[in-house]
């Protein structure tokens, strides 16, 4: 996040699912902003312990335990979550999964202890891996795991999903303007930053450089909008010289090469989130797909340049309103 200098503004955060989740308030035009703030933070607590793999006493942990067992009820919303997540699954030919907690196990990414399994490990945890084998019942909000050892993570739309119940508990308060985050790579803004005058418009949040750490590569202004970016820049390890990140691709059950960041803006954080993490796993040829044109969603995609030293950044349905690329050597745009 990267708000205008000259302006003020209040923030108010909490650690919670991994990282430090932050209102921004326009300073003194919210009255109630501290308790507002208070109250979607205590949210963000409650939808981490429902859906959370790192207690059991979670819904999703129950899930994951007995759901192989028989059909288990599923609360209303986080049933219309599930659902929405095997839309996108099928949006991205299997591209972004929330059924692939086998592989991150299997990969000690779920203890951020990364290590290459054996060839029989992977062959065994694709096998209990992806959205095909999760049954949902509509009719009766209910689900089922068509095998045992299938795990549900939702670890790629979760944030964005708390931020979208944030940003809506706000506005049935009447909350014009803010800006939510979660660990500054899910976002989510309504409204304008700073006072509503001529030509202003909507928040300007901070892309970092994925090769530059406290750099930033680019601006991107959310109007009403939701930017969710993708990388593996802090979660990876390192074999025989090889960089192998955490963001795993559904299809191979393997590690995504070849990629730097994907950034995406959406209407909502949930989509921004999930289409970024198809994006970082679809490379190039994923542009259209995940944010085809003259739609409302939009992308950006950082990847390495011929040149050793330089990034190269694809878009789509980008436009200079929207995205401004910092001047630097060693971008090429």
């Amino acid at each position: 996040m990267d708000p205008d200098v000259d302006l003020h503004t209040l923030v108010i955060g909490r650690e919670a699912m991994a990282c430090r989740f932050e209102l921004v308030f326009n300073t003194g035009e919210v009255p109630q902003a501290t308790e507002l703030a208070v109250s979607a933070l205590d949210l963000i607590d409650e939808i981490e312990s429902r859906i959370t793999i790192y207690r059991d006493t979670s819904e999703l942990a129950f899930l994951n335990a007995t759901a192989a067992n028989g059909w288990q009820k599923v609360t209303p919303d986080l049933f219309e979550l599930l659902m929405h997540a095997r839309t996108i699954f099928e949006l991205t030919g299997g591209a972004f999964d929330v059924a692939t907690g086998s592989l991150v196990r299997c990969w000690g990414f779920l203890q951020r202890q990364g290590r290459t399994p054996s060839a029989e490990q992977l062959l065994q945890a694709r096998a209990t891996a992806g959205m095909q084998l999760v049954e949902l019942d509509r009719s009766t909000q209910r689900i089922r795991l068509s095998r045992p050892g299938v795990e549900l993570n939702l670890g790629a739309i979760g944030k964005g999903w708390a931020l979208d119940c944030v940003i809506d508990k706000l506005q049935r308060e009447g909350v014009a303007s803010v800006l939510v985050h979660g660990g500054s790579s899910s976002v989510r803004a309504i409204g304008i930053q700073g006072p509503d005058t001529p030509g202003r418009r909507g928040w300007r949040v901070g892309v970092r450089h994925p090769l530059r750490p406290g750099k930033r590569l680019a601006t991107i202004t959310l109007e009403n909008m939701a930017l969710g970016t993708s990388g593996s820049g802090t979660q990876f390890f390192i074999e025989r010289g090889k960089k192998l990140g955490h963001i795993l691709d559904p299809r191979s059950g393997r590690p995504v090469e070849g990629v730097l960041s994907a950034t995406v803006v959406a209407p909502s954080a949930a989509d921004a989130d999930a289409l970024s993490t198809a994006l970082y796993t679809l490379g190039p040829a994923g542009l259209d797909r995940v944010a085809p044109q003259d739609g409302p969603v939009r992308a950006m995609l950082v990847i390495p340049s011929r040149d050793s030293h330089a990034v190269r950044v694809l878009t789509a349905n980008m436009n200079q309103s929207v995205l401004s690329i910092e001047p630097a050597e060693g971008i090429e745009y």
